[in-house]
């Protein structure tokens, strides 16, 4: 007697449930599309430091950059490259990406787009502290950096403290933070009108956010913020894609939030805090760069690596503009980046209230 051969009916999958297949496929279309344009913002990177490296009063061809860039060159050509305008460029990129990844781990950690160090006032804590280190103290270097990054942690930590356990989503969160802000601005005004005029005058342009005295020496200390920077930020990429869900969502996969929040926007403070205390407060870079970067990938990610180079881009653009707008008249970097910013805010502000 031969046994009844049974068949088993096909399960239908639940409908909006993907296979497995199709979640790898995605996640395949997601990394070639945050490639694509990370590669793409590089390449106007790159074309940026070519244009820094050539624009001027003493212009250089890129052919002469080029020669000057490898030692073929003659001796001024070398000194106006490798002493004036590669640290210059350079110390834009770094800057550009510091701030970027800083004001993305903001916006992802605290699900606000206005939530960036600048309007937050941690870059006004750290310029707070700095200015205090600078006219106060005398520090110079390493010691402004670190003063400018406990400035920052305190910020920080006050802003965790008081938005535990509440909805960061809101305005009323970032009013907090911009309250926070004023405050710091009112002190580093009265730090300025204590100081002698000479300390003073040199602190002020530094306020602004101004790359002009960019040397190989703070281009390494923000390099070196950012190579800090980056196990922690590799280590807490699938943090911050938990966060994104919000925090019912991310407890619910093992994520302990305040301590995640914490520790990722510990990694954010030391990108402010090493950019902040060599160029000063860049504005807007932060709030800017990552959402600019996320639409264009279009994948919803933390996309981290595209945020940095498109923050790279906006310092690199700004910076020339500066240097090379108004013929003979150079303004500070951060001049740039505000103009441009503050119309973006005012727009995120009419959408928030409009919504």
């Amino acid at each position: 007697m031969s046994a009844a051969v049974v068949a088993t009916p096909a399960v239908p999958r639940a409908a909006g449930v993907a296979a497995p297949a199709e979640v790898r496929a995605g996640r395949r279309r997601r990394r070639r599309r945050e490639a694509t344009v990370t590669a793409g913002a590089l390449a106007l990177v790159v074309v940026g430091v070519v244009a820094g490296l050539s624009l001027g009063d003493y212009a250089l061809a890129p052919g002469e950059a080029w020669a000057a860039l490898t030692g073929a060159g003659d001796a001024l050509d070398r000194t106006v490259l490798w002493e004036l305008r590669l640290p210059r460029a350079a110390l834009a990129v770094v800057v550009g990406a510091a701030l970027a990844l800083a004001g993305g781990v903001f916006q992802t950690v605290f699900a606000n787009p206005l939530a960036s160090p600048d309007l937050l006032g941690v870059s006004g804590g750290a310029t707070v502290a700095a200015v205090w280190a600078l006219l106060v103290a005398g520090a110079t270097g390493a010691g402004v950096t670190l003063a400018a990054f406990a400035g920052a942690a305190v910020v920080a930590g006050g802003l965790l403290a008081l938005t535990r356990g509440r909805d960061l989503s809101g305005h009323r969160f970032v009013l907090t933070g911009v309250a926070v802000a004023f405050m710091a601005s009112g002190a580093v005004g009265y730090l300025l009108s204590r100081a002698q005029v000479r300390a003073a005058q040199s602190a002020l342009v530094w306020t602004a956010g101004s790359l002009g005295a960019a040397r190989w020496g703070e281009v390494a200390l923000v390099a070196g913020a950012l190579v800090l920077a980056l196990p922690g930020l590799v280590a807490g990429g699938r943090v911050l894609r938990a966060l994104q869900l919000g925090p019912l969502a991310a407890t619910g996969l093992g994520v302990r939030v305040e301590r995640a929040r914490a520790a990722v926007l510990a990694v954010a403070v030391v990108l402010v805090a090493g950019a902040t205390s060599v160029v000063g407060p860049v504005a807007f870079v932060a709030l800017t760069a990552p959402p600019l970067a996320r639409r264009t990938v279009g994948t919803g990610s933390p996309a981290l690596p595209a945020v940095a180079a498109v923050g790279a881009v906006i310092v690199l653009a700004a910076d020339l503009v500066a240097q090379h707008a108004v013929p003979g008249v150079a303004v500070p970097t951060g001049v740039v980046t505000g103009a441009v910013g503050a119309p973006y805010l005012l727009w995120l502000l009419a959408r928030g209230a409009r919504s």
